[in-house]
């Protein structure tokens, strides 16, 4: 199987802006655009093909005709689902502060998997920041009083961002993106979600958004919150450009490649490789590729080329 191009899913959520469409160039008439949902199996969205011979299937279709092992790969027996969902995010306002399930409560209260995830910033404006955990221990019962009185935000831990940051976002960490932020997404493949407080909004019914209260605090980890806002991995040259390892766990391994000339990459049996293009121009193999495409190259397809000059995020299992 050649190697398939993927159009995005798209979501008007309310505080989204316009840069997936301006910045990215991606067609979408949606306004606002807050998510691209670039590789996507899921209930809620589905990633169909763009051109070739499988032109306009999902994916999720292909993997069931062709096999999920020849296509996902041998990591892939290890998981009941498609292993992730991956999301472009402008953020034009403050996301809902919020908190997702682990594996064992999703699959028991929502009936799917829970959600793991990281944030690669991709740009920030100045005064950029994210809420990650808690900046002191609380309990549970000070936690729900915090938000019935509207005093949550004095006990989170308010973080200052820049391009090139980092966050790996457990399952349990109370988490949201601030305006001004524009975030590369990859997470477990679920969309199970409990809002905690909204800032007041009111959705397209001039109704607001409804809150996930007793399930937020079932799931929460109220510890204050440990991380790092580095790659796992220092920069390093390669051969036609610079690699980047930005995460590795037993859910995903991520890397970051800043190509300069040509770059030579490979998907073995174990995994397909996911191609984000976050920025630049060039070719995969011989394919043209630009800021906003999204390729899935197949389990088992080997070595391939990247070339150009373009930045990519490649994702496997």
């Amino acid at each position: 199987m050649d190697i398939l191009e993927l159009k995005p899913v798209f979501k008007d959520y309310i505080w989204g802006g316009t840069r997936l469409r301006d910045d990215f160039n991606l067609e979408c008439d949606l306004d606002p655009v807050a998510e691209g949902w670039m590789l996507a199996c899921h209930k809620d969205g589905k990633n169909t093909i763009v051109g070739g011979e499988l032109d306009g299937k999902t994916l999720e279709e292909v993997i069931e005709n062709q096999g999920k092992i020849k296509v996902v790969g041998t990591r892939a027996e290890a998981f009941p689902y498609f292993p992730v969902l991956i999301k472009l995010i402008d953020a034009k306002d403050n996301l809902s502060i919020q908190v997702h399930p682990d594996n064992d409560y999703a699959q028991r209260v929502e009936h799917e998997f829970g959600k793991t995830e990281i944030w690669y910033v991709l740009d920030a404006a100045d005064d950029a920041t994210l809420i990650y955990g808690f900046n002191e221990k609380i309990s549970s019962e000070d936690f729900r009083k915090a938000i019935e009185e509207n005093t949550l935000m004095d006990v989170l831990n308010v973080v200052k961002v820049k391009k090139g940051d980092l966050f790996f976002i457990e399952a349990g960490t109370v988490h949201a993106i601030g305006k001004g932020a524009l975030i590369a997404e990859i997470q477990q493949n679920s969309n199970s979600t409990y809002r905690v407080y909204d800032y007041g909004r009111v959705g397209k019914d001039g109704k607001p958004r409804e809150l996930h209260i007793d399930k937020a605090v079932d799931v929460s980890v109220t510890e204050p919150a440990k991380y790092d806002i580095k790659p796992f991995g220092e920069a390093k040259e390669i051969n036609g450009g610079v690699s980047q390892l930005l995460t590795e766990c037993d859910l995903f391994t991520v890397n970051h490649y800043d190509v300069k000339t040509k770059i030579e990459l490979e998907a073995d049996e174990t995994s397909f490789n996911h191609i984000l293009v976050v920025d630049g121009s060039g070719m995969i193999n011989d394919k043209p590729l630009r800021k906003g495409s999204s390729f899935f190259v197949p389990a088992n397809f080997g070595k391939y080329e990247i070339s150009g000059e373009c930045e990519i995020i490649v994702t496997n299992i």
